[in-house]
């Protein structure tokens, strides 16, 4: 049974993947129902895993991260784009072979872990380049590895997330210090291993056999399109980074299956809303005015008000401009951060 017949969203798939920052925490602490929904989908007996484009922790070390919030999580369970990278790197080099990386400890040792040579300098001959978000990352590490790249060594990307989430608003991430040596090089990278890339939710949904998968995410540039690539539904959130007027001006390939403001939306039939609705449902009726803009009138659920902007504005190409014709409905926009 899915939220579409009316049932627990949970209880139409065998496996629930996850992200990391944004979904489950924010920075170092679990966001709002984020432990109470893991311990729930374990306690029914429920496959669930962990995909992150974090390159700065090892599996092992995100899942112990995990259970220090009180969310059980094994590494066997954490899909890294660091281990992920360093296993594709295994597959196309020699055994010993260097690589200059260009990130956190942990991607220097998840590439030692599979039997290759970390590096720091150019000079020291790295077949391969691979480059993942550190805080401690600076010009003379992008210096060696554009002249490593220059000099013919393959160039992969662990990500290409350009903010990640903080406490005061995102930061710079991964994908604004490739965008340096894009801009240096006039080149893109080679492989890029992290979502938007299908490969870690593959990974995933293999496990899961023959049942269904579902990604959670917060982000539609990277969660949502990379399970979108991999063939699989998912549920944005709304507790992370894409808020609702970034959804209504979503690509297709951007467009999630379900949205719900928080993981409650696994459990509650109340709390999600398959994407896109009907543009006249739940009490709301959504159009395109003359001037372009959308214009939201009736009453009813903010979820199915925000199913049937979907509907008009992906239908439409419309961008997320909105406006209210019922009380009613300056407050959902409102709610839904679609006024100035």
């Amino acid at each position: 049974m899915t939220a579409d017949a009316g049932g627990r969203l949970a209880d139409g798939y065998s496996l629930v993947v996850f992200d990391l920052d944004g979904v489950i925490y924010l920075i170092d602490r679990p966001i709002p129902g984020a432990v109470a929904a893991v311990g729930r989908l374990r306690a029914e007996g429920r496959a669930i895993a962990y995909a992150t484009n974090n390159a700065s922790r090892r599996s092992s070390e995100v899942a112990d991260l995990l259970s220090g919030m009180g969310v059980p999580a094994t590494p066997e369970e954490v899909l890294t784009s660091a281990a992920a990278s360093a296993e594709l790197l295994a597959e196309r080099l020699p055994a010993g072979a260097a690589v200059l990386v260009v990130g956190a400890e942990a991607l220097r040792a998840e590439v030692g872990a599979v039997g290759l040579r970390p590096v720091s300098r150019a000079d020291e001959a790295p077949a391969a380049v691979v480059q993942g978000y550190g805080p401690q990352v600076c010009w003379a590490d992008l210096a060696e590895a554009s002249l490593a790249v220059r000099a013919g060594a393959i160039w992969i990307a662990t990500n290409t997330d350009r903010t990640l989430p903080s406490g005061r608003g995102p930061l710079p991430g991964n994908g604004s210090l490739v965008a340096v040596l894009r801009t240096a090089l006039d080149r893109e990278p080679d492989v890029v291993v992290g979502k938007p890339g299908p490969a870690l939710f593959a990974t995933a949904a293999r496990r899961a056999g023959e049942g269904r998968t579902l990604v959670v995410g917060d982000r539609l540039d990277t969660d949502i399109e990379g399970a979108r690539r991999a063939g699989l539904d998912s549920l944005l959130v709304l507790t992370g980074v894409s808020d609702v007027p970034e959804l209504l001006a979503a690509a297709p390939a951007r467009r999630p299956t379900y949205v719900s403001a928080d993981l409650a939306g696994l459990f509650d039939p109340a709390a999600v809303v398959r994407v896109p609705g009907d543009p006249e449902t739940g009490g709301w009726s959504a159009t395109v005015a003359g001037d372009g803009a959308l214009e939201l009138t009736g009453a009813g659920r903010p979820l199915d008000a925000l199913a049937a902007l979907c509907a008009v504005a992906w239908a439409a190409d419309a961008g997320p401009a909105v406006r209210a014709g019922s009380p009613e409905a300056t407050e959902v926009l409102t709610d839904l951060g679609l006024t100035d």
